[in-house]
């Protein structure tokens, strides 16, 4: 998998934590994932498709994490993942996919990109359709982890 398609999905996921929700993330460290198990318990998925590369981006949010991305961003308490909490997990993901689009494309890379679908449970699974490997970069923010999943193939 290539890291400089990889790079950009990262640092726009960092830039919408600590500019929308002031929080720092730290990035742990990346893995290939085995099997469809998503680790938390909300997660926004696009489909990307370009010329050179298909793929797809998961963010999944622990419960926790996501509560607290909420409360910073729009300034109220949940203490239960409600809908608003569901369609905040998609414009996060919307917003990271986004921000990893103009940094790809400033690099000659090109995607169309879905909108965002949310799948919700604890457990549910992600699947990637594409047959390329999934590589799973961890976030820990103090309240919980998020999880950035990327299948890219040629």
């Amino acid at each position: 998998m290539d890291v400089g398609i990889i790079n950009p999905f990262l640092e726009a996921t960092l830039e919408v934590t600590r500019t929308m929700a002031n929080m720092e993330s730290r990035v742990g460290k990346p893995a290939l994932k085995k099997g469809n198990q998503a680790n938390g318990e909300v997660t926004g998925f696009i489909a990307l498709s370009g010329p050179a590369h298909k793929g797809t981006l998961a963010i999944t949010f622990e419960k926790e994490a996501l509560l607290a991305v909420y409360e910073r961003m729009l300034g109220e308490k949940l203490s239960e993942l409600d809908d608003s909490a569901l369609d905040l997990a998609g414009e996060i993901t919307n917003m990271v996919c986004g921000g990893a689009k103009q940094r790809l494309s400033s690099s000659g890379y090109d995607f169309d990109l879905t909108r965002p679908t949310i799948l919700t449970g604890k457990p549910h699974e992600i699947n990637h359709p594409g047959n390329g490997p999934v590589l799973t970069l961890p976030l820990e923010l103090d309240q919980g982890k998020m999880y950035i999943e990327v299948n890219l193939s040629r």
